[in-house]
């Protein structure tokens, strides 16, 4: 269905107004005659979800984010939380752009990917709800791709583009050589689906809605944006025994050798454990900072975390 009215949800740290005018122009004069747009910018107040409410409520049936992953990540959490029925496209701005990535929103080409946002075809995603233990308050995020500790996922997604043109999945073993040695293990208490896990020595936990990242490397292999199911990655390596296991059962397993090969993908190795679940909770015996689509949100102990099914659709 073409958009009528669109809420364009920018971010300026990523670009100007006048180079996305620009493409969108482009995009309605080919393939959306007669949409109507309005702006709405981002800032360091309103990371999305002040923008998405004013958009909403000037009467958007579709709501473009031009920006990053930490963009569309708060305008699902509004769309989420509102649950309007008003749909989301994305014009991926960003470095990792893990979401547009997983969903096969065209990258590099703005007048493409509005093209996609308003004339594609929506799918509903599910959103994962995060209930966070931070200085002694609880809060509570919506996350669109992944969630966790240990593993620095904003490293990875942020791997340097100069690297990777000059030798290629050497730049994504670094970035990931140096997240996975970056920190301890440590005891970790998880409940999967209302039943007890164990006390478990954890280096690092993801729990994500996609799996894929740059290049193709894929952390959760099941993991599927609509399935109305959480993926669980467990790290537990501590030593250079375990860091060689994890790093082939992610980068050659899950990356390079499937790519290449179109195999299935490797489920667990020693040091790797993947799960399927709906809900969670994670204690930590000692503070570790947590991520949500690649930002920091500080140091805690405990965390919950839900689904919500097809809480969003995108375009």
């Amino acid at each position: 269905m073409t958009a009528r009215h669109v809420g364009i949800i920018w971010n300026p740290s990523k670009t100007t107004r006048t180079e996305l005018e620009s493409a969108l122009d482009k995009a309605v004069s080919t393939a959306s005659p007669g949409t109507e747009a309005r702006w709405f910018e981002t800032s360091e107040d309103d990371a999305g979800q002040g923008a998405a409410a004013a958009a909403i409520e000037a009467g958007a049936d579709v709501l473009v984010v031009a920006g990053g992953d930490g963009t569309v990540r708060a305008v699902a959490e509004h769309l989420a939380e509102a649950g309007s029925g008003v749909e989301l496209g994305i014009v991926p701005l960003g470095t990792g752009n893990l979401l547009a990535r997983n969903l096969g929103v065209p990258l590099g080409d703005v007048a493409a990917a509005f093209t996609r946002a308003l004339t594609g075809e929506a799918r509903a995603i599910d959103v994962g709800w995060l209930e966070i233990d931070l200085d002694g308050e609880t809060e509570r995020y919506a996350f669109a791709v992944l969630a966790g500790f240990g593993l620095d996922a904003h490293m990875i997604t942020e791997t340097d583009d100069d690297l990777k043109d000059k030798v290629g999945w050497l730049a994504y073993v670094e970035s990931m050589g140096r997240a996975l040695t970056a920190s301890d293990t440590l005891d970790v208490r998880i409940t999967a689906d209302g039943e007890p896990l164990g006390q478990e020595s954890v280096h690092t936990l993801l729990i994500g809605n996609c799996g894929t990242l740059q290049g193709g490397i894929n952390l959760l292999p099941d993991a599927d944006p609509g399935d109305g199911e959480l993926d669980l990655l467990v790290l537990s390596a501590d030593d250079a025994a375990g860091w060689a296991d994890t790093l082939r059962n992610m980068v050659w397993d899950n990356g390079v050798k499937r790519l290449a090969t179109g195999g299935a993908v490797a489920e667990s190795s020693d040091s790797a454990t993947h799960l399927r679940l709906r809900s969670m909770s994670i204690e930590l015996l000692e503070p570790r900072v947590f991520e949500i689509d690649g930002e920091d949100l500080g140091e805690t102990t405990r965390v919950a975390v839900t689904i919500q099914p097809g809480a969003v659709r995108v375009r």
